[in-house]
């Protein structure tokens, strides 16, 4: 990206590597050399590669679950993130990404498209690095009065929403 001299810090440079869909910057400074300035940079571009892994936790254009829907015309609503999130961390840290999901269900009706329904909770080893909403990705009307009798009476002896 760019190179630079100072008679104070030496050769620096920024630097950026794309693989496939997966983007490394870097920057340095304090090189005695040009060369050596190419050689550690490449050398720290590739430490970067072979050490980090970049997670994609949620993607916003796609259903995330489905949750429970009390008196709808619908018994389950598919639900989306409300943005894109990624996390980049050591390779060695991948199995300590937890995600978890937060809400009061069943959902009440009627619910309308876009709204909040569910909270995502994102933790890497047990520290939570961001909450993303989760959002209605329809909607959801109440079902008629008779089939409403119908379920809370079925509720009430079976146990069963």
């Amino acid at each position: 990206i760019k190179t630079g001299f100072l008679t104070v810090e030496g050769y620096s440079l920024a630097a950026s590597m794309k693989i496939h869909e997966r983007r490394i910057n870097m920057v340095g400074s304090g090189f005695k050399t040009k060369n050596g300035r190419s050689r550690e940079s490449v050398k720290i571009l590739n430490w970067g590669l072979r050490k980090f892994d970049t997670i994609q936790v949620t993607k916003k254009s796609e259903i995330f679950t489905k949750l429970n829907v009390w008196l709808g015309k619908k018994n389950k609503v598919d639900v989306l993130p409300s943005e894109d999130f990624y996390v980049t961390i050591p390779k060695r840290k991948k199995k300590t990404v937890k995600a978890i999901l937060e809400y009061e269900g069943p959902l009440q009706t009627p619910i309308k498209k876009g709204d909040k329904v569910a909270l995502l909770n994102v933790y890497v080893s047990g520290e939570l690095i961001k909450k993303i909403d989760l959002l209605a990705a329809e909607d959801i009307k109440k079902s008629n009065i008779f089939s409403r009798l119908f379920k809370s009476l079925n509720y009430l002896v079976w146990g069963d929403a």
